[in-house]
């Protein structure tokens, strides 16, 4: 099966890819970065550096925080990030289509996979 991960580069440093939109979607979900990012085994400061990144890549921000109290924080997404989100799927699926019938006539000339016999082979 033939598998797409689409990274879009705007500079080198500045680039939306699978995991920066699932971190959105779970923000979006979840309504924070903390649960957000453990539905995804991410530590929240990876999650919160990805959500700067992403906040600071863009002249609108993608992610809105409220400061926490005794019940945490909170996170929201923006207009803007749930454009992003949309728009990068949309990508993905223009890709997807764009790349299918060249995508198939190559994984038909993929070498099976070896079989696994239990015993471990040393290359």
């Amino acid at each position: 099966m033939t598998r797409l991960f689409l990274r879009v580069y705007f500079r080198a440093d500045a680039w939306i890819g699978p995991g920066k939109i699932q971190l959105l979607e779970g923000i979006r979900d979840h309504g924070s970065i903390s649960a957000a990012a453990r539905a995804m085994d991410m530590s929240y400061r990876r999650a919160w550096l990805l959500v700067d990144s992403v906040n600071r890549m863009f002249r609108e921000p993608a992610v809105r925080t409220l400061l926490g109290g005794r019940r945490g924080g909170a996170a929201t997404l923006t207009p803007f990030g749930l454009e992003i989100i949309r728009r990068y799927h949309a990508m993905e699926a223009a890709t997807r289509h764009a790349i299918a019938r060249d995508a198939a006539a190559l994984e038909r000339r993929v070498r099976p996979s070896p079989r696994r016999s239990g015993v471990a082979r040393v290359p």
